[in-house]
């Protein structure tokens, strides 16, 4: 979504889960459940149409905003090798405790342009110059001069970064995979097709990939139509803000008037946290009271 920027990619996500919110509002309805299905369904041609194809198919863009859809809806992704439907699981996710399917974090396949993990290429920057500080620095003799311009040999190269450093023109870029190079744990790594996957057992759901990815190929699952559902229910709902929201929503949104919306909403309390490990104080609290 690139952090700091309204993206289209943004924009979409934003999309999604105001129109899985409006299913989640309209829960209780009568006939809801005979026309859940019908409604999920329409949801990628009502966002997705010639003049709003988003990719270079309106058939891919769909097929991706459909598993989006799904992944708001806490359910997991389609498999590739079997024909499921787009509503499968859709029953289970019609209630307002259900809790998502771990892991929190997937890359959608359809989604992804399998980008380079990790290399060094020479630009048409390079000026050829006479004292190749890049090929003297080589460990590996991957480099040399082809046609007046320095040459990586990718079956050589370590990816060490060393002619990158030394050259004076900056003619070296570093290619790496956005998702990958914005991970703390190094849990992104590659599947049979070269696209992005995330290790389940590595991630610790931070997001970053997400956020960091400019393909919109990496979704978190979400509760947002069973929080509406529950909404519309009267539940209580304790609402546990972190402090970040100010970068969310801008000056103009106080800790006071946040809340007064939250409450008008149907949440009953609003706490504003600072850890995760408040969070978890809250929630045990309220386990053992």
């Amino acid at each position: 979504m690139v952090r700091g920027l309204d993206t289209t990619v943004r924009k979409l996500r934003r999309q999604v889960f105001e129109e899985v919110a409006r299913l989640g509002f309209r829960a209780n309805e009568e006939n809801f459940e005979e026309t859940l299905n019908d409604e999920v369904e329409a949801i990628p041609y009502r966002m997705v149409n010639d003049e709003k194809r988003y990719r270079e198919s309106v058939y891919r863009a769909r097929a991706i905003l459909s598993e989006r859809l799904r992944l708001a809806m806490g359910l997991s992704l389609r498999p590739e090798d079997k024909p499921v439907h787009l509503t499968a699981g859709m029953e289970a996710s019609n209630i307002s405790d259900k809790y998502y399917e771990p892991p929190l974090m997937q890359v959608i396949p359809s989604a992804c342009e399998a980008c380079e993990e990790k290399g060094y290429e020479v630009s048409n920057m390079c000026k050829g110059c006479l004292a190749h500080p890049c090929m003297e620095v080589c460990p590996k003799g991957a480099i040399s001069m082809v046609k007046g311009k320095s040459y990586i040999d990718q079956s050589k190269c370590i990816k060490c970064g060393k002619c990158k450093s030394v050259c004076p023109y900056d003619a070296i870029a570093k290619k790496e995979r956005p998702c990958a190079q914005a991970c703390g744990v190094g849990a992104i790594t590659s599947d049979k097709l070269g696209r992005a996957y995330v290790d389940p057992d590595k991630c610790v759901s931070c997001g970053m990939c997400m956020v960091n990815c400019p393909f919109g190929a990496i979704s978190d699952k979400s509760q947002i139509f069973q929080l509406a559902r529950a909404l519309t229910e009267g539940d209580e709902i304790i609402a546990e803000i972190a402090p970040a929201f100010y970068g969310q929503f801008g000056d103009n949104i106080t800790p006071r008037n946040l809340k007064a919306a939250l409450e008008e909403m149907g949440f009953s309390e609003f706490y504003e946290v600072a850890l995760g490990a408040d969070i978890g104080a809250v929630a045990e609290a309220h386990h053992y009271v």
